[in-house]
């Protein structure tokens, strides 16, 4: 029996390229709110990579942030003590994250989704304790200081407004983007999504299972690094908070906010955290978590489409009368 596995279309829609128009207009059109657009940029980036291997693989992890800071460690070492050149340390961060990944790789091809959850926490861990333990490399507890960035491509200066670190992050997050989506709309993305929805079906009409998972798993991991290595360069700093397992379970929330399986729901999902976080641990920051809570749970009980799309409920019923 053959099975033929047809790619979905890559084609992009009328309103994609408008809203990333409006992404890169941002930075020029509110200059006072471009280290916001480059936050969520970057956020948004490591919520796409988590995406991949979640939303499109089936891998459950709790400790993608071990990616995120590997590369975040990387592209600073690499600025402070090699180079102070952007886009080489990017690609060195990129290079780390992608390298630690095919070695983390081998660590979720067996066993079950509760297995993963704990490999993928403890590597997360483990990169922690030694980025503390480590303190004459990495400044330990006080983190990595004094990491100062050149130019991007020569030219552009980073500023104290952020314009450049916004458009500099934009720009990595539309080019590795474009890249996720052709990844995920062609043959390999239509095996990865077989692989997602029966494991032991794949196998069966020949989809080498093993192997895909590889893949997808490092590529996210170095998209993830090169999340870390833009927010190691556009702050000057790197501390073991990128290791946390509160970063793993922030991006994690975005997706859920965002939904999985869809790279743009990585971004809106970025969006709306990081604006319910800055406005209400403005107004309340001893409990916004409370109130980041309560919108989750309610997003649970009513629906993603219900609540973003209340209309949609009352067409469905008088549809049905």
């Amino acid at each position: 029996m053959t099975t033929t596995l047809r790619p979905s279309s890559a084609r992009w829609r009328a309103w994609e390229p408008v809203v990333w128009l409006v992404a890169f207009a941002l930075p020029a059109l509110v200059p006072s709110h471009s280290l916001i657009v480059s936050e969520i940029a970057i956020v948004a980036l490591f919520a796409i990579s988590l995406d991949l291997v979640l939303g499109y693989a089936g891998i459950v992890s709790l400790g993608h942030a071990a990616f995120f800071g590997f590369g975040a460690y990387s592209a600073a070492l690499f600025a402070k003590h090699l180079s102070p050149d952007p886009l080489l340390g990017l690609a060195v961060g990129t290079g780390a994250a992608l390298l630690l990944g095919l070695l983390c790789a081998a660590t979720i091809i067996r066993g079950n989704d509760l297995t993963r959850l704990m490999v993928t926490l403890g590597t997360s861990l483990i990169l922690w304790e030694l980025a503390n333990r480590l303190d004459g490399l990495t400044g330990g507890a006080d983190g990595l200081q004094g990491v100062v960035m050149g130019p991007v491509l020569g030219r552009f200066e980073f500023d104290l407004y952020g314009q450049t670190a916004a458009w500099y992050s934009l720009a990595v997050l539309f080019a590795l983007f474009v890249f996720a989506r052709q990844l995920v709309h062609s043959p390999f993305g239509a095996t990865l999504k077989a692989v997602r929805d029966n494991r032991l079906r794949a196998m069966a009409i020949g989809i080498p299972v093993t192997q895909r998972l590889v893949v997808v798993y490092t590529v996210a991991a170095g998209m993830a690094g090169a999340a870390g290595s833009l927010l190691a360069q556009t702050t000057g700093f790197a501390s073991l908070e990128v290791f946390g397992i509160e970063r793993s379970a922030d991006v994690l929330l975005m997706l859920v906010i965002g939904g999985v399986g869809w790279l743009y729901g990585g971004i809106a999902g970025a969006i709306v955290f990081k604006l319910l976080h800055d406005v209400i641990a403005d107004i309340t920051p001893q409990y916004w978590t409370f109130w980041i809570g309560l919108f989750l749970v309610v997003l649970m009980l009513v629906g993603r489409d219900r609540l973003l799309k209340p209309w949609t409920r009352w067409s469905r019923k008088g549809a049905t009368r």
